[in-house]
């Protein structure tokens, strides 16, 4: 039940966005060992947004799970979206904050129950 939600004021047209869930999906399920098939990822591009008082492209993003990440994982983690978000969208790493979120089952319903 891995989530990544991604806000950014760049832009994102269909083709794009396409290529970045894809992307993330891969990594993040690749990263923190999870099966894909278990992944969303949404974005959300033209997002009024701005860092260290600038509109140049920013980004912020939340990933949510249940187990698989933490210390040793999240900094890879960071990395490979930052990677993916400044080849696509021009994000500079530097502008890219991102919070993670490891959850207990119970406080994550799926299916019309939790885990």
């Amino acid at each position: 039940m891995p989530t990544l939600s991604l806000s950014t004021n760049v832009p994102v047209d269909a083709v794009v966005a396409a290529d970045i869930l894809k992307d993330c999906s891969r990594a993040l399920a690749k990263i923190i060992g999870k099966p894909e098939s278990y992944v969303m990822v949404s974005i959300n591009g033209s997002v009024p947004m701005s860092f260290a008082a600038s509109e140049e492209p920013t980004a912020y993003g939340e990933v949510v799970s249940i187990g698989g990440i933490g210390p040793g994982v999240n900094g890879k983690l960071s990395a490979a979206l930052a990677e993916i978000l400044e080849t696509k969208l021009s994000v500079s790493r530097s502008r890219f904050y991102i919070k993670f979120d490891d959850v207990k089952g119970h406080n994550f319903g799926f299916n019309g129950s939790t885990f």
